[in-house]
């Protein structure tokens, strides 16, 4: 079988890898995304799965601004693709496009589909505090995520793992799914699809640095999840009081790590959210928590930041940020930009 695939980012290679394991499915083609400017020179880079492609001795790779541009087409073309294998390109295909192959074109999406449709699935699954994830192959349409399942598998999502974790693990299963799906579509083996019920669609919104911005008047479980949902990307964050920044510096710092916690004084109660409530420093015996950080007011319990990155410093443990930052229990204006 003829495969031209698509895709940009690290699950893409992995899916890439999976697909070129396969003796009978041949990568006649790869279509990535343009070098983008990267690093401190911004030097132009390439993404993960041209680079992935590249280094596998793959020659026949082209980097089109619109995929659905009459020169990238007639490259397609002349590949003769079977298939098109689509993860995570980053560009919509057109109906002429779609059309090309003779099986069409298959995309792996990381969801249990019609759930969380669209650019963030992985995310917004851990973030709303699904138990059970997966990925899903596709017949693409002309719509975003809605075409006719394929084939499907599942992921549990553990209460400790971030987006970052849980992408690499459906990345290996994606990969893993889609070489099948492909294999049963050359030996006309794949069972009947099945259409998605739109009634059940969610979306997936694409992600913005600015959506880690933590509002600490929500629940500790939903900031506690988001923490581990955007990490590492695009990462949530906060504001050290202004008595605390640096000149030049908007006090911005990452919270990588966070642990709820589980007692809470009767005095805290009554706190408004963001108020730093206690300073552990150190590890105690005893304590109602394993970490070190400082313990925020949440909107309704406290959530401890155990690892912290301040604006142009390194990760650090919350013990480790507070030695170096004097910051007062009972002080409200922590966190406010």
């Amino acid at each position: 079988m003829r495969i031209v695939f698509m895709g940009s980012s690290d699950a893409s290679a992995t899916c890439l890898r999976a697909i070129m394991r396969e003796p009978q499915l041949e990568v006649v083609g790869v279509v990535t995304q343009p070098d983008r400017p990267a690093g401190r020179g911004k030097a132009l880079t390439p993404c993960p799965c041209k680079a992935f492609a590249t280094e596998h001795g793959i020659t026949e790779i082209i980097t089109p601004a619109n995929v659905n541009s009459e020169d990238a087409m007639a490259k397609i073309r002349e590949w003769r693709p079977d298939v098109i294998a689509v993860v995570a390109f980053g560009q919509f295909l057109r109906e002429p496009l779609l059309k090309l192959p003779l099986y069409g074109c298959v995309n792996c999406h990381f969801s249990l589909l019609p759930k969380y449709r669209g650019a963030s699935p992985v995310v917004a699954a851990l973030a709303a505090g699904e138990r059970l994830t997966g990925v899903s192959v596709i017949k693409m349409g002309i719509g975003m995520d809605d075409g006719p399942i394929l084939m499907q598998s599942y992921e549990p999502i553990y209460s400790d793992v971030t987006g970052g974790e849980l992408m690499e693990s459906l990345a290996i299963a994606g990969g893993v799914t889609l070489a099948k799906t492909l294999k049963l579509i050359n030996d006309n083996a794949l069972p009947p699809p099945v259409a998605q019920d739109d009634a059940e669609a969610t979306f997936a919104h694409k992600l913005k640095k600015t959506d880690g911005l933590i509002d600490w008047s929500d629940p500790v479980i939903c900031i506690e999840r988001k923490i581990r949902a955007y990490s590492p990307w695009p990462g949530c964050y906060t504001f050290l009081p202004p008595r605390l920044r640096r000149k030049g510096s908007s006090g911005r710092v990452v919270v990588a790590r966070s642990e709820i916690v589980g007692a809470m004084d009767p005095a805290w109660k009554s706190a408004k959210p963001g108020t730093i409530l206690k300073c552990v420093k150190t590890r105690q015996k005893g304590m109602p928590w394993k970490g070190t950080g400082p313990i925020v007011k949440c909107g309704d319990t406290a959530l401890m930041l155990t690892a912290l990155k301040p604006e142009g410093g390194s990760l650090m443990e919350g013990g480790v940020f507070l030695m170096g930052r004097q910051l007062v229990e009972g002080e409200d204006s922590l966190l406010k930009e």
